[in-house]
């Protein structure tokens, strides 16, 4: 059967609801075994199942997914021409994008991000290995997971935080804000003040939702990032760091990269951590060189951001810019401490703009940050901090 549909399609179900999640994908093996996956976590319940984009789009509205798994390359309709049909029958859909690690398909992935895909989840090369992949099991369960109560929230579902403009370790927050006319609320943190040093790097880190957040940050300070390198992790797996690069590339109009072993790092330049390996920086011979380690994943993730901003922290200390970007988890918030303190200043995405506010949520309760941003806001406060303003 081409549609396996378990359950009729609800209202709008209530948050404690299961995610409702439909499976596409040609090989009826990897349908199965996704769909084993999502219904063994009472979290996640299995709405349909489809072996190409066209049965999977006509199914949307009965079915009434809250997420969608997508396979690339499928017949009849791949998933790259079913998604934006999707999109358009169900506001608020969430899509994960499945591919294997093919440039093709890398490329394909985040060409879908751009259409509206909330994230993607890189394949094991054969159906034998996703059925022993423990790792592609965890990464796919948790962003839907993490994904589909935003499709049920809808895109406004956070109120855009009230810009703070309070001196070192005061808290801001509803007692604060009570009293102005007009005033937003929004939650608590408390905020520390910038540096008084010239940045000498941008540090970022990224995760779900980070390759858009990226460009429009690139297209916004590229042309202010002259006398500073920038060094990026995004979690991403092989070949997949590669495209990125080339797409900060064009975003920035700056060189952009995946760094390589022992080379200096270069003002003006943009240095992303590869897919399966950290990227940690040390001097040598007063320059900074960018390294890269095989250690153990941190945080579940290779490349990891903490131990980027440990080791910027130790070379610039004040004189570092970090940015924390939209992302699930909490890697970079140990990082965080660790630059601030050193004395350097840090930026975090605000949860309106994040597609999932767990890591910059993250740095953001550590109480570390200078200040929590909407994105489009970010790329004109750099320009500021970089040109001596605050």
């Amino acid at each position: 059967m081409a549609t396996a549909t378990q359950a009729a399609a609800p209202p709008a179900g209530t948050v404690t609801d299961p995610i409702r999640v439909m499976v596409v994908d040609d090989s009826v093996v990897i349908r199965g075994l996704i769909s084993r996956w999502v219904d063994a976590d009472p979290a996640l319940a299995v709405v349909a199942s489809h072996r190409n984009g066209k049965l999977a789009v006509d199914d949307i509205e009965r079915s009434n997914p809250d997420v969608v798994v997508l396979d690339i390359e499928m017949p009849e309709m791949d998933g790259l021409t079913a998604l934006p049909l999707m999109l358009a029958k169900k506001k608020n859909l969430v899509v994960v994008m499945a591919s294997t690690l093919t440039r093709r398909n890398a490329e394909i992935s985040l060409k879908a991000l751009s259409l509206g895909a909330q994230d993607y989840v890189p394949k094991p090369e054969s159906s034998s290995s996703i059925s022993t992949s423990v790792d592609f099991r965890r990464e796919l369960i948790e962003k839907l997971k993490s994904l589909g109560p935003r499709a049920r929230r809808g895109a406004g579902f956070a109120r855009r935080p009230m810009r703070a403009e309070t001196a070192a370790g005061q808290q801001v927050g509803n007692a604060a804000v009570a009293a102005r006319p007009g005033a937003i609320v929004r939650p608590a943190f408390t905020l520390r003040n910038y540096s008084s040093a010239r940045p000498r790097i941008l540090a970022i880190g990224s995760s779900t939702g980070g390759p858009q957040a990226l460009q429009q940050l690139f297209r916004d300070i590229g042309s202010t990032i002259n006398d500073i390198p920038v060094v990026v992790t995004q979690h991403m797996p092989p070949t997949f760091t590669a495209i990125l690069a080339e797409h900060l590339a064009k975003a920035a109009l700056r060189p952009a990269a995946e760094a390589q072993d022992g080379e200096v790092l270069k003002p003006g330049q943009i240095y992303v951590a590869p897919g399966g390996k950290h990227l940690v920086l040390e001097k040598d011979a007063g320059a900074a060189k960018a390294r890269l380690t095989d250690d153990p994943p941190v945080n579940f993730c290779k490349p990891a951001v903490d131990p980027l901003f440990d080791s910027v922290a130790k070379i610039y200390g004040s004189a570092t810019l970090a940015i924390v970007l939209t992302g699930m988890g909490h890697d970079g918030a140990a990082g965080v401490k660790t630059i601030a303190a050193a004395g350097g200043s840090i930026i975090a995405q605000d949860e309106k703009t994040s597609v999932v506010w767990g890591m910059p949520g993250a740095a953001a309760q550590t109480g570390q940050c200078s200040e929590v941003l909407p994105l489009e806001e970010i790329g004109p406060k750099v320009i500021r901090i970089l040109g001596g303003r605050r």
